[in-house]
C-alpha cells in the first residue's frame, strides 16, 4: 500500500476520525508588492488563486484576540491556538485545551475546567486518551459572552477574554499550572460545577469542594464567602477583581495551595544554554501577590523535567497522559541535560566501499529529474534533504565533480523558492505574521499546518551548502532568506514583531505541535517527530557554518529537550508513559489528551514506526540513546506487520541500525537488490549509513563532546569518536570520557579508544560498585579508575550572591547505584578548583540522593562554599567546610542517582574544577 506522503497532513482524516473538515475557495488577493532579502526575496501578499487562514467551510479568518494583543504576532500551533484560530464556524470559543495536569475549553459562561485521571483506549484499541471532562465551569454570575479571545500569553502560559458588554473576565492558564488564575467584573465569582460538589473545608473565602472524585479549592478575596446552592457555587468580590482554583492533588494539601492562592502567576519564561556538552534550560513564573507578600507558587513538572532535575520536588504528584507529574513548591526549576550530537554527515570508515558507494551516488547525480517532479513545500523539502544527505558522503570519498554538482542542484531549487514572482514562493501573512510557501501542502496555507516540518528541510540543506560555500550562506546572499524561514519556524526572539516566538514548538511540553488551529476535541497533535527534530538539527549545522552561535545553541537546545520527549512520549523508553491498557509499545502520534498508534493516512504499520524516524540523517543519532526502545519498537513493527518491513524497509533498516548494526546490515545485505527507496531516501545514502555504523558501532550516548557537532560510536570495546570543525583554524574537541581529538579546519576527523563495550547491552545492565566516584568531563560520576585529567569551567556568578542557591552548575550524575547505608556515616567530598588570579570567588557545592531512581531527590546536602585564593593553582575543597543546609533522610539505595553540583556562590569570573582524577571524588556512606 505506497503511501502519498510521509509527513503529517492535518487536511486528512485520521485512522479513526476525530473530526471532520474541508478547504473552501480562495479569497481574492491583493497585487502583490516583493519584499528584497539579500539577493532573493518574498513576496507580501499570496499569489493569485491560493489561500490564506481559513474556517473549515473555507472563509478567511483572522486572529480572534483582543485589541491588547491585535499587534502581537500569535503563536500558532500551540496547545492552546484554537483559542485565536476559529477553524469552526459555530464555535467562536475553543475547542479542548490540554494543559496538564488540567483540561480546559472556553464556552460562553467562562472556562470549563476538568483533571482526566483514568484512561480510555479507543480506535479499536489504537489509542488512549485522557479526555477532556468538565468537572466545573469558572465564570462570573450572568456571563454569555458571544466568544471567548485570547488576550495575552507568554512561553507556556495564556489568558482567555470574555465579555457580554457588562461583565468581563480574564483567565490565566498554562502547563504545569495547578491553578486558575481569574480576573472579573460586572458579577460574583461563579462556579458551577457538573454535579454537586461535596465540600470538605469551609472556611469562608477558601472553600474545598470534590467534584467527580477531583479534589478542587476556591479562593476568594479575603472577607468574602463561598455559598454552595445545588451545583452553583458563587462569592462575592466586594471591591476586587480576583479569584482562583486549584486542582489539589489531595484533600490534605489545602493548606499549601492556600499558601499560594493569591500568588497570580502573570509570565513564563524558558531560558537555556549550551556549554561544553551540557544544556542547561530554567524555565521560569513571574508572579504578582494580589493579597499578601507571597510571590512564590507550585507547578507540575513533566516526566521529560523531573528526570534532569536537582531541584527539591515536593511528594505531590498528579495523573496526566505524559505520565506522573511531580509538583515543585517554587517560582521556577532548572534541568540539565547531556547535549544530543549531530553531525552533517557520518565519518569515514572502512566499511563502505567506496566503488560501490560511488555507483550509487551516481544514480541520484545522474537522474533526469532529482526533484521527482515535486512543486509543493513538503516534497520539494524531502528532494532537497535526499539531495543534501549525499553532499558530504560524495566528498568523503572525493567525488568532488559528483559533491559540486549535487550542491548546484540545492542551490538553484533554494534559490528559486528564495525569489519572489516564480511558480513558487513565499509569501507573508500580515494579519498571521507567517510566511507560507506557495505551491502549499497539508494544510500549510489554511490551517499553517506543519511548517516546522516543511521548512526543516530547506534549513537543513542550506547547512550543508553553506558548510561548503559560505559565500552563498551570507546574509546578503541567501543566508538572509535562510533565516526568515527561521523566523517563521522556530524564531528565537520575543521582540520580534513580524513572527510568533518559536512558533511550533512548546517550550514546556518539550515538543513541537503541528496543526496550526489545534482545532481537535483531543487537542493539537504531533505525528512526525524526527521531522521536527530535521529542523532543530538544521540550526545546530547553520548555525555552527555560519558563526552564528545563538542559533547553534538554539537548536541544540530544541533538539536535546525533543529527544527526551520522544523518548518518554513517542517511544516510552522507560515503560512509564503508556497506560498498561495501550497495547502498543511505540505511538505514531502524540495528542494533547493521548497517543495514537497511527498516522493521519494510514495504518500500514511500517510507516506507523517509521514516520518518527524520516529523514535519516546526522542529526538522527540522538534515537541512538535508548537501544532497548529501538528493539521493542522494531520487534512490534515486525509483530503488527506479519514479518519484517517491506515498503520503507530502508528507513527502518536504519533506525535499527542505531541499536542493532549488524543486524541492520544483515538485513540491506539480503535485501538491498529488490526494494524502492522511500521517498526522501536513496541507495546511496542507505548503504553508506548501514555500512558506516557497522563499521563504527551504534551511537554512544553516555559519552560528549564539548561541541555540538561531535558524536561517539561504540563497538565491541573499541569507541570511535568523531567531530566536525566548521571554525577557520583546527580545535581540540574534548569527550567526557577524556578523549581528545584534533580537528582540522573545516573538517571532519576521527580518533579510536577503548570504551565500556556496547552502551546498552541489555535492558539491565549491572550498576556501579563502589562508594567513590571520580568526576568526569561531561557530567558523568564513575566507580572507574585510570581516567584522563582535565578540567570543566564553572560559571561566574555575574557579582551576585548564589550562596546557598544553585546557580548554573556543573552537574556530575551516576544512576542505578546500590547500596547499604552506614550507620554514622555521612558524605565525603573532595574537589580540585582553581581560580587562577581572580580575586573574590566561592564556589559550593551540594551532593543528592534519590535512593530509588524514580526521579525524587530523597536527600539533598548543600555545603558553606570554599572562598578560593587569587593564585594560579589547584585547591582542595572538601566535606570539613561544613554543612550549610540539608533536606530530607537517607536510606539504602535501590537503583537510585547520586547527583554533584558545584557552582560560583559568589565572585565575577570563572574557575575550574579537576576532573579524570582520583584528587576530585565524591564517597557516598553506602557499603
Amino acid at each position: 500500500m505506497p503511501a502519498t506522503r510521509t509527513g503529517p497532513a492535518a487536511a486528512l482524516v485520521l485512522v479513526f476520525a476525530l473530526a471532520a473538515f474541508g478547504l473552501g475557495p480562495a479569497a481574492t488577493p491583493a497585487v502583490a508588492a516583493t519584499i528584497p532579502v539579500g539577493s532573493g526575496s518574498y513576496s507580501d501578499t499570496r499569489p493569485a488563486g491560493t489561500s490564506g487562514p481559513t474556517t473549515n467551510t473555507g472563509a478567511p479568518v483572522t486572529p480572534k484576540v483582543t485589541p491588547a494583543a491585535k499587534d502581537k504576532p500569535v503563536p500558532t500551533n500551540d496547545w492552546w491556538s484554537s483559542l485565536a484560530f476559529q477553524r469552526y464556524g459555530d464555535n467562536p470559543y475553543s475547542t479542548p485545551m490540554y494543559g496538564h495536569p488540567l483540561t480546559y475549553q472556553a464556552t460562553a459562561g467562562g472556562l470549563e475546567v476538568g483533571y482526566p485521571t483514568t484512561p480510555a483506549v479507543v480506535g479499536e484499541g489504537r489509542q488512549y486518551e485522557y479526555a477532556h471532562k468538565r468537572d466545573l465551569t469558572l465564570g462570573l454570575t450572568g456571563l454569555n459572552s458571544p466568544d471567548t479571545k485570547a488576550d495575552d500569553w507568554s512561553d507556556w502560559t495564556v489568558t482567555p477574554y470574555w465579555s457580554d458588554g457588562t461583565r468581563t473576565l480574564r483567565a490565566t492558564i498554562g502547563h504545569g499550572l495547578p491553578f486558575v488564575y481569574a480576573k472579573g467584573s460586572g458579577g460574583n465569582a461563579q462556579i458551577t460545577t457538573a454535579a454537586a460538589p461535596a465540600v470538605f473545608a469551609d472556611q469562608g473565602n477558601v472553600l474545598g469542594i470534590t467534584v467527580a472524585g477531583h479534589h478542587y479549592a476556591l479562593f476568594a478575596p479575603g472577607g468574602s464567602d463561598w455559598t454552595v446552592s445545588g451545583s452553583t457555587v458563587t462569592a462575592g468580590l466586594g471591591a476586587k477583581d480576583y479569584f482562583s482554583l486549584a486542582v489539589l492533588p489531595s484533600a490534605d494539601a489545602l493548606a499549601t495551595y492556600k499558601k499560594y492562592a493569591y500568588s497570580f502567576v502573570t509570565g513564563s519564561k524558558a531560558t537555556w544554554s549550551y556549554t561544553g556538552g551540557t544544556v542547561q534550560s530554567t524555565y521560569s513564573l513571574t508572579t504578582e501577590a494580589k493579597e499578601g507578600t507571597e510571590r512564590g507558587t507550585l507547578q507540575a513538572l513533566y516526566r521529560h523535567q523531573w528526570l534532569h532535575t536537582a531541584d527539591a520536588l515536593t511528594a505531590y504528584t498528579y495523573v496526566s497522559p505524559r505520565g506522573t507529574m511531580k509538583v515543585r513548591e517554587a517560582a521556577s526549576f532548572s534541568t540539565s541535560q547531556k547535549a544530543s550530537a549531530v553531525l552533517p554527515g557520518l565519518p569515514k570508515s572502512n566499511g563502505v566501499d567506496t566503488a560501490r558507494l560511488k555507483g550509487y551516488l551516481d544514480q541520484v547525480a545522474n537522474d533526469p529529474d532529482p526533484f521527482s517532479g515535486y512543486t509543493d513545500t513538503y516534497w520539494t523539502g524531502k528532494a532537497l534533504g535526499r539531495l543534501a544527505q549525499l553532499v558530504p558522503a560524495a566528498d568523503q570519498i572525493g567525488e568532488s565533480a559528483t559533491r559540486d554538482k549535487l550542491l548546484g542542484l540545492i542551490k538553484g531549487r533554494l534559490q528559486d523558492w528564495f525569489t519572489a514572482g516564480g511558480a513558487n514562493e513565499f509569501s507573508y501573512d500580515k494579519d498571521w505574521k507567517t510566511l507560507t510557501g506557495y505551491p502549499a501542502s497539508y494544510g500549510s496555507d489554511t490551517e499553517l499546518n506543519d511548517h516546522h516540518f516543511h521548512y526543516s528541510y530547506y534549513v537543513y540543506a542550506a547547512a550543508v551548502v553553506a558548510q561548503y560555500d559560505p559565500a552563498w550562506a551570507a546574509d546578503s546572499a541567501w543566508g538572509g532568506m535562510v533565516k526568515t524561514l527561521v523566523r517563521d519556524a522556530a524564531n528565537p526572539s520575543r521582540t520580534d514583531t513580524a513572527f510568533p516566538f518559536l512558533r511550533g514548538f512548546d517550550v514546556y511540553a518539550g515538543h513541537s505541535w503541528a496543526s496550526g488551529h489545534q482545532g481537535f476535541a483531543a487537542g493539537n497533535n504531533q505525528e512526525s517527530s524526527s521531522e521536527s527534530t530535521n529542523l532543530s538539527a538544521g540550526l545546530v549545522l547553520w548555525g555552527s557554518a555560519t558563526g552564528d552561535t545563538a542559533l547553534r545553541d538554539l537548536g541544540t537546545y530544541l533538539l536535546t529537550t525533543e529527544s527526551e520527549a520522544i523518548a518518554q512520549y513517542w517511544f516510552d523508553a522507560d515503560e512509564q508513559v503508556f497506560p498498561s491498557s495501550f497495547g502498543h509499545d511505540t505511538a505514531g502520534m502524540v495528542w494533547g489528551s493521548g497517543a495514537a498508534y497511527a498516522t493521519w493516512w494510514t495504518a500500514n504499520p511500517e510507516e506507523i514506526h517509521g514516520i518518527n524516524v524520516l529523514p535519516v540523517t546526522g542529526g538522527s543519532l540522538h534515537l541512538g540513546g535508548e537501544k532497548a526502545a529501538i528493539r521493542r519498537n522494531i520487534a512490534e513493527m515486525e509483530r503488527e506487520n506479519g514479518g519484517p518491513a517491506v515498503e520503507w524497509r530502508d528507513i527502518l533498516w536504519e533506525f535499527q541500525s542505531l541499536a542493532d548494526p549488524a543486524a541492520a546490515k544483515a538485513k540491506w545485505d539480503a535485501g538491498n537488490a529488490g526494494y524502492t527507496p522511500e521517498q526522501g531516501e536513496s541507495k546511496a545514502h542507505t548503504y553508506h549509513w548501514i555500512s558506516t555504523l557497522d563499521a563504527l558501532g551504534a551511537p554512544d550516548a553516555t559519552v560528549t563532546g564539548d561541541i555540538p557537532s561531535s558524536a561517539v560510536f561504540t563497538k565491541g570495546t573499541a569507541r570511535t569518536y568523531a567531530a566536525h570543525n566548521y571554525g577557520a583554524t583546527a580545535r581540540t574537541v574534548t569527550f567526557s570520557d577524556g578523549k581528545t581529538l584534533t580537528v582540522p579546519a573545516r573538517s571532519t576527523a576521527t580518533g579510536t579508544g577503548t570504551g565500556g563495550g556496547d552502551p546498552d547491552p541489555d535492558p539491565d545492565p549491572d550498576p556501579p560498585t563502589g562508594n567513590t566516584f571520580q568526576l568526569r568531563t561531561g557530567g558523568v560520576l564513575t566507580t572507574a579508575t585510570g581516567g584522563t585529567a582535565g578540567s570543566d569551567t564553572i560559571a561566574s556568578a555575574g557579582g551576585a550572591n548564589h550562596d546557598g542557591t544553585v546557580h548554573q552548575p556543573l552537574v556530575y550524575e551516576i544512576r542505578s547505584v546500590n547500596g547499604t547505608l552506614t550507620p554514622g556515616a555521612a558524605t565525603a567530598f573532595r574537589l580540585q578548583l582553581d581560580a587562577g588570579t581572580t580575586v573574590g570567588l566561592g564556589q559550593q557545592a551540594r551532593i543528592s540522593y534519590d535512593l530509588t531512581g524514580d526521579g525524587t531527590f530523597d536527600r539533598s546536602e548543600t555545603y558553606h562554599y570554599f572562598a578560593t585564593d587569587p593564585v594560579a593553582g589547584w585547591e582542595e575543597y572538601a566535606q570539613s567546610r561544613g554543612l550549610k543546609s540539608a533536606t530530607g533522610s537517607l536510606g539504602d539505595l535501590k537503583g537510585g542517582t547520586v547527583r554533584l553540583e558545584v557552582w560560583s556562590a559568589i565572585g565575577n569570573g570563572t574557575a575550574k574544577l579537576q576532573t579524570g582524577t582520583d584528587k576530585s571524588v565524591v564517597v557516598i556512606p553506602f557499603s
